[in-house]
């Protein structure tokens, strides 16, 4: 299936798997890439040096184009993106809006600048600063999520740019890529659908508690970081929504010194990293200090298999899905999905 993402990153299918923190890492992105799609290695919580490890791993694990998803507000986004560039990474992909100096350094590098957006207004900003296309993710995608359905949010977006559009938020079949391609969008990303795959090194028993999900067992919280943040309903959720506000920042003011260790950041690289994540989202300090408790409880979940300490993020679609393909098996599924779909649409006249 060709289209102008395939084009512009060099797969073979309209399909990216997602830079999900602690689940995106080189055996994942290289299944992806080696099955057509576009893998994306997740290096927010690597240090460079790990990054760089990582690139590497990938490579020689496949021939096929991949990306890196980085933090635009990282204080060390640059230096990551210097080794993006050593390594020959084809695309990168941002979790916020780069600056148009990164995207001005990549781009002359030779690299695809695809950052996600969730609103029509930034997909138009990162346009006019000369991304090379967008993700943009509609409100039942896992994670950090906005308020509008991606049916409403994709037609906006996709009238509002000329570069080509990466529908996320709710696909997780062959249905869903040709909805999305009937909207205009130029292919899909998913997350939750990549990481239940069996090559996603995420624990079997967390993988357990994805398979028995229902849609109603995924919802929104503020109470991670004080942001909405999309993730399966568990006791340790309802905990911290009724916990008190200095009890909930002492547990992450030691979740924090935690990821401090694991990240090579100093405090003084965290504070300003929380700076920039004050001023970009206005947040208060209380909730800045809950934002750096972030990566350690996807950690214990999604590294330490601890659901009881850990926080699960996760699409609505998890309560659509009951099986653990490879990734091969599942783009293949989708392709073939999407081919049945097209022909059994009934034609004019």
């Amino acid at each position: 299936m060709d289209t102008a993402f395939t084009r512009l990153a060099g797969v073979r299918h309209p399909i990216v798997q997602t830079g999900m923190g602690w689940v995106a890492g080189p055996r994942l992105v290289s299944a992806a890439a080696n099955a057509g799609a576009l893998g994306i290695l997740a290096s927010a919580t690597m240090t460079p040096g790990r990054l760089r490890e990582a690139i590497r791993e990938v490579a020689s694990r496949t021939d096929a184009p991949f990306g890196v998803n980085l933090r635009a507000d990282a204080t060390d986004a640059g230096d990551r993106v210097r080794i993006m560039i050593e390594e020959g990474v084809r695309v990168a992909s941002f979790a916020l809006a780069p600056s148009p100096g990164l995207i001005a350094e990549l781009k002359e590098a030779g690299i695809v600048v695809i950052p996600s957006v969730g609103a029509r207004r930034h997909a138009e900003k990162v346009a006019g600063w000369g991304a090379d296309a967008v993700i943009v993710q509609g409100g039942e995608g896992g994670g950090h999520t906005g308020e509008v359905a991606t049916t409403v949010l994709l037609p906006q977006v996709v009238d509002a740019v000329d570069i080509p559009v990466v529908a996320a938020g709710g696909f997780f079949d062959g249905r869903g890529l040709v909805a999305a391609l009937a909207y205009g969008a130029a292919g899909v990303a998913m997350g939750t659908r990549f990481l239940l795959t069996s090559d996603s090194t995420v624990p079997d028993a967390v993988k357990a508690r994805y398979l028995a999900a229902r849609v109603t067992d995924v919802t929104v919280t503020r109470a991670i970081d004080g942001l909405p943040h999309r993730m399966l309903r568990t006791d340790l959720v309802a905990s911290l929504e009724h916990a008190g506000r200095m009890r909930a920042l002492a547990r992450a003011l030691r979740r924090a010194a935690g990821f401090r260790k694991l990240s090579g950041l100093t405090w003084r690289a965290l504070a300003r990293d929380g700076l920039a994540l004050r001023h970009g989202r206005n947040l208060t300090w209380s909730q800045v200090l809950l934002a750096a408790n972030t990566p350690m409880l996807l950690r214990s979940a999604m590294v330490d298999g601890r659901t009881d300490l850990g926080v699960m993020a996760s699409g609505q679609v998890a309560g659509l899905i009951d099986d653990l393909p490879s990734c091969a098996e599942l783009v293949d599924r989708i392709m073939k999905q999407a081919e049945e779909t097209l022909e059994g649409l009934p034609t004019a006249g």
